[in-house]
Protein backbone atom coordinates (compact mmCIF):
# COMPACT_ATOMS: atom_id res chain seq x y z
CA UNK A 1 0.00 0.00 0.00
CA UNK A 2 1.25 3.68 -1.12
CA UNK A 3 1.86 6.15 1.68
CA UNK A 4 -0.79 8.40 1.70
CA UNK A 5 0.70 11.51 1.33
CA UNK A 6 4.38 12.89 -0.42
CA UNK A 7 6.87 14.62 2.22
CA UNK A 8 8.11 17.75 1.62
CA UNK A 9 11.11 18.71 2.72
CA UNK A 10 13.66 21.49 2.50
CA UNK A 11 16.60 22.23 4.89
CA UNK A 12 18.04 25.74 5.51
CA UNK A 13 21.86 24.33 7.55
CA UNK A 14 23.55 27.30 9.34
CA UNK A 15 27.70 26.92 9.26
CA UNK A 16 30.08 28.57 11.41
CA UNK A 17 33.10 29.32 9.28
CA UNK A 18 36.47 28.22 10.50
CA UNK A 19 38.09 32.00 11.39
CA UNK A 20 39.62 32.88 14.31
CA UNK A 21 37.75 36.58 13.97
CA UNK A 22 33.93 37.25 13.94
CA UNK A 23 32.10 38.70 10.89
CA UNK A 24 32.69 42.54 11.48
CA UNK A 25 34.98 42.69 14.16
CA UNK A 26 38.19 41.63 15.31
CA UNK A 27 36.93 39.02 18.41
CA UNK A 28 37.85 36.08 19.05
CA UNK A 29 35.14 33.41 17.75
CA UNK A 30 37.34 30.66 20.32
CA UNK A 31 34.14 28.29 21.94
CA UNK A 32 34.08 28.10 25.18
CA UNK A 33 35.15 31.56 27.15
CA UNK A 34 33.34 32.84 29.79
CA UNK A 35 30.02 34.74 29.13
CA UNK A 36 30.37 37.93 27.68
CA UNK A 37 34.60 38.30 27.19
CA UNK A 38 35.01 38.37 23.93
CA UNK A 39 33.01 41.34 22.67
CA UNK A 40 33.85 45.12 21.90
CA UNK A 41 31.67 47.80 20.96
CA UNK A 42 30.92 46.65 17.33
CA UNK A 43 29.69 43.56 17.78
CA UNK A 44 27.37 44.57 20.95
CA UNK A 45 26.37 47.61 18.57
CA UNK A 46 27.21 50.41 20.40
CA UNK A 47 26.47 53.97 18.84
CA UNK A 48 29.18 55.25 16.06
CA UNK A 49 30.62 51.78 15.43
CA UNK A 50 31.63 50.84 12.13
CA UNK A 51 31.80 47.40 10.78
CA UNK A 52 34.79 46.00 8.74
CA UNK A 53 34.34 42.63 6.83
CA UNK A 54 35.97 39.71 7.44
CA UNK A 55 37.92 38.67 4.03
CA UNK A 56 38.93 35.00 5.20
CA UNK A 57 35.11 34.30 5.92
CA UNK A 58 34.20 35.60 2.50
CA UNK A 59 36.91 33.56 0.97
CA UNK A 60 35.34 30.69 2.84
CA UNK A 61 32.13 31.00 1.65
CA UNK A 62 32.85 31.57 -1.97
CA UNK A 63 35.22 27.85 -1.70
CA UNK A 64 31.66 26.58 -0.19
CA UNK A 65 29.77 27.88 -3.10
CA UNK A 66 31.61 26.77 -5.68
CA UNK A 67 31.71 23.15 -4.45
CA UNK A 68 27.92 22.96 -4.24
CA UNK A 69 28.30 23.95 -7.85
CA UNK A 70 26.34 27.45 -7.01
CA UNK A 71 26.37 30.83 -9.65
CA UNK A 72 28.43 33.41 -8.05
CA UNK A 73 26.60 36.69 -8.04
CA UNK A 74 29.58 39.58 -9.66
CA UNK A 75 28.23 41.70 -7.01
CA UNK A 76 26.65 41.35 -3.38
CA UNK A 77 25.38 43.80 -1.08
CA UNK A 78 24.76 43.27 2.85
CA UNK A 79 21.36 43.98 4.17
CA UNK A 80 20.16 44.83 7.85
CA UNK A 81 17.59 42.20 8.75
CA UNK A 82 15.42 43.97 12.14
CA UNK A 83 13.89 42.28 14.50
CA UNK A 84 14.09 42.39 18.26
CA UNK A 85 15.26 39.32 20.28
CA UNK A 86 17.14 39.91 23.88
CA UNK A 87 20.28 38.25 22.65
CA UNK A 88 20.77 40.30 19.23
CA UNK A 89 22.03 43.72 20.82
CA UNK A 90 21.97 45.97 17.51
CA UNK A 91 18.36 45.01 17.35
CA UNK A 92 19.16 44.25 13.87
CA UNK A 93 21.17 41.34 12.05
CA UNK A 94 23.56 42.15 9.22
CA UNK A 95 22.79 39.29 6.35
CA UNK A 96 21.85 39.17 2.46
CA UNK A 97 18.49 39.91 0.96
CA UNK A 98 17.85 40.18 -2.62
CA UNK A 99 21.27 39.87 -3.58
CA UNK A 100 22.94 36.84 -2.13
CA UNK A 101 26.67 36.26 -2.95
CA UNK A 102 25.54 32.64 -4.16
CA UNK A 103 22.96 30.92 -5.63
CA UNK A 104 21.26 28.21 -7.81
CA UNK A 105 23.61 25.34 -7.28
CA UNK A 106 23.20 21.74 -6.34
CA UNK A 107 24.43 18.56 -4.01
CA UNK A 108 24.55 15.17 -5.13
CA UNK A 109 23.86 12.42 -2.47
CA UNK A 110 23.19 8.45 -2.59
CA UNK A 111 19.83 7.77 -2.92
CA UNK A 112 19.07 6.20 0.72
CA UNK A 113 16.83 3.61 -1.45
CA UNK A 114 19.16 2.73 -3.88
CA UNK A 115 22.93 2.96 -3.39
CA UNK A 116 24.03 2.52 -6.50
CA UNK A 117 21.76 5.68 -7.71
CA UNK A 118 22.45 9.42 -6.89
CA UNK A 119 20.29 12.13 -6.62
CA UNK A 120 20.39 16.27 -6.89
CA UNK A 121 19.00 18.44 -4.14
CA UNK A 122 18.96 21.83 -5.31
CA UNK A 123 20.79 24.99 -3.17
CA UNK A 124 18.76 27.91 -3.68
CA UNK A 125 20.66 30.32 -2.27
CA UNK A 126 24.36 30.21 -0.03
CA UNK A 127 24.90 33.72 1.91
CA UNK A 128 26.38 35.19 4.53
CA UNK A 129 25.74 36.49 8.03
CA UNK A 130 26.35 37.32 11.34
CA UNK A 131 25.74 35.32 14.01
CA UNK A 132 23.16 36.48 17.16
CA UNK A 133 24.52 36.07 21.02
CA UNK A 134 23.27 32.84 23.32
CA UNK A 135 20.05 33.15 25.75
CA UNK A 136 20.34 30.82 28.71
CA UNK A 137 17.40 29.96 30.64
CA UNK A 138 16.95 28.53 34.37
CA UNK A 139 14.02 27.41 36.03
CA UNK A 140 15.17 25.79 39.02
CA UNK A 141 13.58 26.33 42.06
CA UNK A 142 10.30 27.10 40.68
CA UNK A 143 11.97 30.53 39.47
CA UNK A 144 12.78 31.54 35.70
CA UNK A 145 16.00 33.37 35.13
CA UNK A 146 17.05 34.03 31.91
CA UNK A 147 20.49 35.38 31.07
CA UNK A 148 22.18 36.24 28.22
CA UNK A 149 25.98 35.52 26.77
CA UNK A 150 27.07 37.64 23.85
CA UNK A 151 30.29 35.58 23.02
CA UNK A 152 28.70 34.27 19.50
CA UNK A 153 27.38 37.77 18.47
CA UNK A 154 28.47 38.45 15.25
CA UNK A 155 30.33 35.15 14.28
CA UNK A 156 30.78 34.39 10.68
CA UNK A 157 27.81 32.12 9.20
CA UNK A 158 27.25 31.04 6.23
CA UNK A 159 23.36 29.79 5.77
CA UNK A 160 22.85 27.12 2.92
CA UNK A 161 19.26 27.08 1.61
CA UNK A 162 17.47 23.86 -0.36
CA UNK A 163 14.84 23.65 -2.82
CA UNK A 164 12.65 21.55 -1.21
CA UNK A 165 13.42 18.56 -3.06
CA UNK A 166 13.55 15.58 0.10
CA UNK A 167 10.90 13.49 0.21
CA UNK A 168 11.82 11.10 3.19
CA UNK A 169 13.46 11.83 6.81
CA UNK A 170 16.02 9.77 5.42
CA UNK A 171 16.84 11.33 2.46
CA UNK A 172 17.29 14.51 4.48
CA UNK A 173 19.97 12.47 6.72
CA UNK A 174 21.90 11.69 3.82
CA UNK A 175 22.11 15.13 2.52
CA UNK A 176 23.09 16.52 5.90
CA UNK A 177 25.72 13.51 5.69
CA UNK A 178 26.85 14.31 2.91
CA UNK A 179 27.38 18.34 3.41
CA UNK A 180 28.83 17.59 6.33
CA UNK A 181 31.20 15.37 5.15
CA UNK A 182 31.98 18.03 2.01
CA UNK A 183 32.59 21.13 4.65
CA UNK A 184 34.90 19.28 6.65
CA UNK A 185 36.83 18.25 3.49
CA UNK A 186 37.07 22.04 2.51
CA UNK A 187 37.88 23.11 5.54
CA UNK A 188 35.37 26.04 6.03
CA UNK A 189 34.03 24.44 9.24
CA UNK A 190 34.44 22.11 12.04
CA UNK A 191 30.43 21.20 11.81
CA UNK A 192 30.63 20.55 15.61
CA UNK A 193 27.02 20.58 16.04
CA UNK A 194 27.48 20.87 20.20
CA UNK A 195 29.60 23.68 19.81
CA UNK A 196 26.47 25.13 17.49
CA UNK A 197 28.89 25.09 14.45
CA UNK A 198 26.30 23.39 12.19
CA UNK A 199 22.24 24.09 13.11
CA UNK A 200 19.74 22.63 11.02
CA UNK A 201 16.05 24.27 10.56
CA UNK A 202 13.66 22.06 8.53
CA UNK A 203 10.70 23.23 6.22
CA UNK A 204 8.07 20.11 5.98
CA UNK A 205 4.60 20.01 4.69
CA UNK A 206 2.50 17.14 2.78
CA UNK A 207 1.51 17.24 -0.68
CA UNK A 208 -1.98 14.47 -0.26
CA UNK A 209 -3.51 13.58 -3.68
CA UNK A 210 -7.24 13.65 -3.94
CA UNK A 211 -9.56 11.92 -5.71
CA UNK A 212 -9.99 14.33 -8.35
CA UNK A 213 -6.20 14.10 -9.19
CA UNK A 214 -5.55 17.46 -7.80
CA UNK A 215 -2.47 17.76 -4.72
CA UNK A 216 -3.73 18.94 -1.26
CA UNK A 217 -0.65 21.01 0.19
CA UNK A 218 -0.85 21.28 3.57
CA UNK A 219 0.53 24.67 5.72
CA UNK A 220 4.65 24.41 5.89
CA UNK A 221 5.85 24.48 9.49
CA UNK A 222 9.43 25.04 10.11
CA UNK A 223 11.18 23.21 13.09
CA UNK A 224 13.73 24.31 15.38
CA UNK A 225 15.84 23.18 17.83
CA UNK A 226 17.23 19.90 16.13
CA UNK A 227 20.32 18.67 17.91
CA UNK A 228 21.82 16.06 15.83
CA UNK A 229 21.13 14.35 12.08
CA UNK A 230 19.11 12.00 14.09
CA UNK A 231 17.01 14.51 16.03
CA UNK A 232 16.31 15.65 12.47
CA UNK A 233 15.58 12.68 10.87
CA UNK A 234 12.88 11.62 13.73
CA UNK A 235 11.14 15.22 13.86
CA UNK A 236 10.41 14.84 10.40
CA UNK A 237 8.91 11.63 10.70
CA UNK A 238 6.53 13.10 13.92
CA UNK A 239 6.14 16.28 12.14
CA UNK A 240 4.64 14.73 8.84
CA UNK A 241 2.60 12.35 10.50
CA UNK A 242 1.03 15.17 12.91
CA UNK A 243 0.22 17.11 10.18
CA UNK A 244 -1.20 14.57 8.26
CA UNK A 245 -3.88 14.01 11.09
CA UNK A 246 -4.13 17.94 11.54
CA UNK A 247 -5.30 17.42 7.85
CA UNK A 248 -7.64 14.68 8.33
CA UNK A 249 -9.22 17.33 10.82
CA UNK A 250 -9.71 20.36 9.43
CA UNK A 251 -8.51 20.32 5.25
CA UNK A 252 -6.70 23.60 6.12
CA UNK A 253 -4.18 23.98 2.91
CA UNK A 254 -1.23 26.63 2.50
CA UNK A 255 -1.94 29.90 2.05
CA UNK A 256 -4.83 29.60 4.68
CA UNK A 257 -2.85 29.21 8.17
CA UNK A 258 0.17 31.07 8.58
CA UNK A 259 3.24 29.68 8.58
CA UNK A 260 4.22 28.02 12.21
CA UNK A 261 7.83 27.52 13.56
CA UNK A 262 7.80 24.58 15.88
CA UNK A 263 10.32 23.13 18.09
CA UNK A 264 11.53 19.77 18.87
CA UNK A 265 11.55 17.70 22.03
CA UNK A 266 13.74 15.41 21.68
CA UNK A 267 13.21 13.62 25.39
CA UNK A 268 9.08 13.83 24.55
CA UNK A 269 9.51 13.01 20.77
CA UNK A 270 7.06 15.45 19.39
CA UNK A 271 7.23 19.17 18.17
CA UNK A 272 5.56 21.77 20.22
CA UNK A 273 4.61 25.22 18.82
CA UNK A 274 6.25 27.97 19.39
CA UNK A 275 5.16 31.03 17.08
CA UNK A 276 4.00 31.94 13.65
CA UNK A 277 6.81 32.77 11.04
CA UNK A 278 7.62 36.09 9.82
CA UNK A 279 7.69 37.06 6.83
CA UNK A 280 10.31 38.83 4.65
CA UNK A 281 8.54 41.87 4.84
CA UNK A 282 8.32 41.96 8.68
CA UNK A 283 12.19 42.31 8.74
CA UNK A 284 12.10 45.47 6.64
CA UNK A 285 15.32 44.65 5.09
CA UNK A 286 17.47 47.47 3.96
CA UNK A 287 20.97 48.10 2.39
CA UNK A 288 23.55 47.86 5.61
CA UNK A 289 24.62 51.90 5.35
CA UNK A 290 28.27 51.19 7.04
CA UNK A 291 29.40 48.08 4.78
CA UNK A 292 30.64 48.49 0.94
CA UNK A 293 28.75 45.99 -1.47
CA UNK A 294 31.57 43.01 -2.59
CA UNK A 295 32.25 42.23 -6.36
CA UNK A 296 33.63 39.00 -7.73
CA UNK A 297 35.48 38.26 -10.82
CA UNK A 298 35.37 35.14 -12.81
CA UNK A 299 39.11 35.22 -12.39
CA UNK A 300 39.03 34.68 -8.17
CA UNK A 301 36.30 31.92 -8.84
CA UNK A 302 38.65 29.83 -11.12
CA UNK A 303 41.35 30.58 -8.86
CA UNK A 304 39.09 29.01 -5.96
CA UNK A 305 37.69 26.45 -8.26
CA UNK A 306 41.54 24.69 -8.78
CA UNK A 307 42.44 24.95 -5.52
CA UNK A 308 39.27 22.53 -4.60
CA UNK A 309 40.95 19.80 -4.57
CA UNK A 310 39.22 16.14 -4.72
CA UNK A 311 35.86 16.06 -2.62
CA UNK A 312 33.83 13.16 -1.67
CA UNK A 313 31.86 12.30 -4.21
CA UNK A 314 35.29 12.42 -6.63
CA UNK A 315 37.19 10.33 -4.43
CA UNK A 316 34.85 7.67 -3.75
CA UNK A 317 34.70 6.68 -7.31
CA UNK A 318 38.94 7.02 -7.74
CA UNK A 319 39.01 4.28 -4.93
CA UNK A 320 36.71 2.07 -6.48
CA UNK A 321 38.70 2.06 -9.84
CA UNK A 322 42.08 2.36 -8.69
CA UNK A 323 41.35 -0.53 -5.80
CA UNK A 324 38.61 -2.30 -6.70
CA UNK A 325 36.80 -1.91 -3.56
CA UNK A 326 33.10 -2.06 -3.62
CA UNK A 327 30.83 1.29 -3.37
CA UNK A 328 30.07 0.43 -0.07
CA UNK A 329 33.23 0.41 1.35
CA UNK A 330 34.00 3.44 -0.32
CA UNK A 331 31.46 5.23 1.34
CA UNK A 332 32.52 4.11 4.62
CA UNK A 333 36.17 4.80 4.39
CA UNK A 334 35.23 8.81 2.69
CA UNK A 335 32.92 9.67 5.65
CA UNK A 336 35.78 8.70 8.25
CA UNK A 337 37.65 11.65 6.71
CA UNK A 338 40.78 12.41 5.05
CA UNK A 339 43.13 11.01 7.04
CA UNK A 340 41.28 7.76 7.47
CA UNK A 341 41.47 7.62 3.51
CA UNK A 342 45.13 8.30 3.82
CA UNK A 343 45.70 5.25 6.10
CA UNK A 344 43.56 3.06 3.59
CA UNK A 345 45.67 4.47 0.36
CA UNK A 346 48.67 3.89 2.27
CA UNK A 347 47.90 -0.02 3.47
CA UNK A 348 45.90 -0.90 -0.12
CA UNK A 349 49.40 0.26 -1.73
CA UNK A 350 51.68 -1.75 0.62
CA UNK A 351 49.68 -4.94 0.42
CA UNK A 352 48.72 -4.61 -2.81
CA UNK A 353 45.07 -5.78 -1.94
CA UNK A 354 42.80 -3.30 -1.65
CA UNK A 355 39.85 -5.29 -1.05
CA UNK A 356 41.85 -6.98 2.10
CA UNK A 357 43.04 -3.28 3.13
CA UNK A 358 39.22 -2.40 3.12
CA UNK A 359 38.12 -5.07 5.21
CA UNK A 360 40.45 -4.73 7.93
CA UNK A 361 40.03 -0.91 7.92
CA UNK A 362 36.04 -0.52 8.10
CA UNK A 363 35.37 -3.73 10.34
CA UNK A 364 38.45 -4.24 12.36
CA UNK A 365 40.17 -0.80 12.88
CA UNK A 366 37.27 1.05 12.58
CA UNK A 367 35.47 -0.75 15.84
CA UNK A 368 38.06 -0.40 17.89
CA UNK A 369 38.26 3.43 17.14
CA UNK A 370 34.29 3.65 17.86
CA UNK A 371 34.69 1.14 21.26
CA UNK A 372 37.59 3.72 22.56
CA UNK A 373 36.57 6.79 20.77
CA UNK A 374 40.08 7.59 19.05
CA UNK A 375 40.38 9.33 15.35
CA UNK A 376 42.47 7.37 12.75
CA UNK A 377 45.61 9.49 13.90
CA UNK A 378 45.97 7.98 17.05
CA UNK A 379 45.09 4.48 16.24
CA UNK A 380 47.89 2.39 18.20
CA UNK A 381 48.37 0.42 14.80
CA UNK A 382 50.22 2.25 12.20
CA UNK A 383 49.28 1.40 8.36
CA UNK A 384 53.12 -0.02 8.21
CA UNK A 385 52.66 -2.67 10.58
CA UNK A 386 48.79 -3.51 9.62
CA UNK A 387 51.11 -4.20 6.54
CA UNK A 388 53.04 -6.64 8.31
CA UNK A 389 49.87 -8.00 9.53
CA UNK A 390 48.39 -8.72 6.03
CA UNK A 391 51.19 -9.54 4.56
CA UNK A 392 51.70 -12.95 6.85
CA UNK A 393 48.25 -13.35 6.17
CA UNK A 394 48.66 -13.28 2.53
CA UNK A 395 52.04 -15.39 2.95
CA UNK A 396 49.97 -18.20 4.69
CA UNK A 397 52.01 -18.07 7.83
CA UNK A 398 48.57 -18.32 9.48
CA UNK A 399 44.77 -17.12 8.54
CA UNK A 400 42.51 -14.23 9.01
CA UNK A 401 41.03 -15.93 12.45
CA UNK A 402 44.65 -15.79 14.13
CA UNK A 403 45.31 -12.52 12.53
CA UNK A 404 42.20 -10.80 14.73
CA UNK A 405 43.65 -12.79 17.93
CA UNK A 406 47.61 -10.97 16.81
CA UNK A 407 45.64 -7.54 15.89
CA UNK A 408 43.85 -7.67 19.46
CA UNK A 409 48.05 -7.82 20.70
CA UNK A 410 48.67 -5.17 18.54
CA UNK A 411 46.07 -2.72 19.64
CA UNK A 412 47.51 -3.01 23.10
CA UNK A 413 51.14 -1.90 21.98
CA UNK A 414 52.59 -5.40 20.91
CA UNK A 415 54.40 -5.89 17.49
CA UNK A 416 53.42 -8.40 14.96
CA UNK A 417 56.36 -10.82 15.96
CA UNK A 418 55.49 -10.23 19.71
CA UNK A 419 52.17 -11.04 19.61
CA UNK A 420 53.05 -13.73 17.22
CA UNK A 421 55.42 -15.59 19.90
CA UNK A 422 52.83 -14.75 22.96
CA UNK A 423 50.56 -17.06 21.24
CA UNK A 424 52.78 -19.17 20.22
CA UNK A 425 51.99 -19.19 16.54
CA UNK A 426 53.90 -21.19 13.91
CA UNK A 427 53.98 -22.03 10.24
CA UNK A 428 52.93 -25.81 10.11
CA UNK A 429 55.01 -27.35 7.82
CA UNK A 430 53.76 -28.70 4.25
CA UNK A 431 54.66 -31.67 4.90
CA UNK A 432 52.87 -31.85 8.61
CA UNK A 433 49.60 -31.21 6.51
CA UNK A 434 50.11 -33.58 4.00
CA UNK A 435 50.49 -36.49 6.85
CA UNK A 436 47.87 -35.20 9.12
CA UNK A 437 45.22 -34.80 6.25
CA UNK A 438 46.10 -38.70 5.25
CA UNK A 439 45.47 -39.64 9.29
CA UNK A 440 42.97 -38.03 9.52
CA UNK A 441 41.04 -39.14 6.06
CA UNK A 442 41.86 -42.85 6.74
CA UNK A 443 39.97 -42.47 10.03
CA UNK A 444 36.87 -41.14 8.60
CA UNK A 445 35.79 -43.15 5.61
CA UNK A 446 32.19 -41.38 5.74
CA UNK A 447 33.38 -38.07 5.13
CA UNK A 448 35.60 -39.17 2.49
CA UNK A 449 32.86 -40.95 0.94
CA UNK A 450 30.48 -37.71 1.58
CA UNK A 451 33.88 -35.77 -0.21
CA UNK A 452 33.79 -38.11 -3.40
CA UNK A 453 29.91 -37.66 -3.77
CA UNK A 454 30.94 -33.93 -4.28
CA UNK A 455 29.29 -32.71 -0.91
CA UNK A 456 32.19 -30.32 -0.08
CA UNK A 457 31.15 -29.04 2.83
CA UNK A 458 31.88 -32.47 4.64
CA UNK A 459 35.78 -30.98 4.77
CA UNK A 460 34.68 -28.65 7.84
CA UNK A 461 34.47 -31.58 10.22
CA UNK A 462 38.09 -32.12 8.44
CA UNK A 463 39.27 -28.88 9.69
CA UNK A 464 38.41 -28.66 13.07
CA UNK A 465 39.52 -32.16 13.69
CA UNK A 466 42.65 -31.01 12.18
CA UNK A 467 42.35 -27.43 14.06
CA UNK A 468 42.32 -29.51 17.50
CA UNK A 469 45.67 -31.12 16.56
CA UNK A 470 47.44 -28.08 15.77
CA UNK A 471 45.75 -24.87 15.69
CA UNK A 472 48.62 -23.02 14.12
CA UNK A 473 47.24 -25.26 10.99
CA UNK A 474 45.85 -22.88 7.85
CA UNK A 475 41.98 -23.70 7.19
CA UNK A 476 42.18 -23.24 3.64
CA UNK A 477 45.44 -25.19 2.92
CA UNK A 478 44.50 -28.06 4.89
CA UNK A 479 40.86 -28.35 3.03
CA UNK A 480 42.61 -28.07 -0.56
CA UNK A 481 44.88 -30.97 0.68
CA UNK A 482 42.35 -33.34 1.80
CA UNK A 483 40.37 -32.16 -1.62
CA UNK A 484 43.56 -33.38 -3.31
CA UNK A 485 44.40 -36.64 -1.56
CA UNK A 486 40.37 -37.66 -1.83
CA UNK A 487 40.44 -36.93 -5.62
CA UNK A 488 43.31 -39.45 -5.97
CA UNK A 489 41.69 -42.19 -4.22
Amino acid sequence: MSDPYITIIGLEVHVQLLTQSKLFCPCSTKFGAPPNTQTCPVCIGMPGTLPVMNRRAFELSLKTAVALNCQIAPFTKWDRKNYYYPDLPKGYQISQFDLPFSHDGYLEINDPKDRFETKKIGIIRAHLEEDAGKSMHDEAHGKADSRIDLNRTGTPLLEIVSQPDMRSPLEAKAYLTELKLLLTYLGVSDCNMQEGSLRVDANVNLHIPQSNGRLAKTPIVEIKNMNSFRAVERALAYEAERQYGVWQEDRVEIGKRPKQTRGWDDAANITRGQRHKEESSDYRYFPEPDLVPVTTTPQQIEKVRSSLGELPAQLRTRLEKTYGITAYDSDVIVNQGQPFVAYFVELADAVKDGKAAANWITQDILRVMNEQNMPIEKFPIRAAAMTDLIRRVQAGDFNTSRAREVFAQMVEGKSVAEAVSALGITKVDETELVTMAGEILAANPKIVADLKAGKAQAAGNLIGQAKKRNPNVNPARFREICLELVAKM
